[in-house]
């Protein structure tokens, strides 16, 4: 199980690493669109769908890595001063419903991704397809419910080490 861990961490720092690559890539964007509109009244056009669409993008990559590094955000001033089995506990169900939810998005955003190819949703400046956003969700999301019911099984392998 070790080297599923491994695995699991090695695939989502690499979808970290295109987040982050995608994001640079939108910052010198935005400055080669500011630089045009103010030095030759000619902006990026549509600059500002490719940023809200990249951006999108760049979130979904970065979730399962930041969940498996503990960066999500928790409330350690109450659950700090329970007993260690309750703090277990809390981990556990935190897991197992974070892993729910994130099953529940990778699913449904299988559905929207149908529905705007089939209805061939475009932007409205650039024209360029809608769906292009949802098979990084989907792929996120499905990483991520991987990721915190491999979280949860640890959780409950710690705490039967104890």
């Amino acid at each position: 199980m070790k080297s599923f861990g491994e695995g699991l961490g090695k695939l989502s720092a690499a979808f970290a690493v295109v987040g982050g690559s995608i994001l640079v890539s939108l910052v010198v964007l935005v400055v080669t669109s500011i630089l045009g509109r103010a030095l030759f009244s000619m902006p990026v056009p549509g600059d500002f769908e490719i940023v809200a669409v990249g951006t999108a993008i760049a979130v979904f990559l970065f979730l399962p890595y930041c969940y498996l590094n503990r960066g999500n955000v928790a409330v350690d001033i109450f659950i700090s001063r329970m007993p260690r089995r309750a703090q277990y506990v809390m981990d556990l169900f935190a897991a197992l419903l974070f892993g729910v939810i994130a099953g529940l998005f990778a699913w449904r955003m299988a559905y929207g991704l149908a529905d705007t190819f089939g209805n061939r949703d475009i932007s409205m400046i650039l024209g360029f397809p809608i769906w292009i956003a949802y098979p990084f969700g989907i792929a996120s999301f499905t990483l991520l419910s991987v990721s915190c019911f491999h979280t949860a099984v640890d959780t409950l392998r710690r705490f039967g080490d104890e």
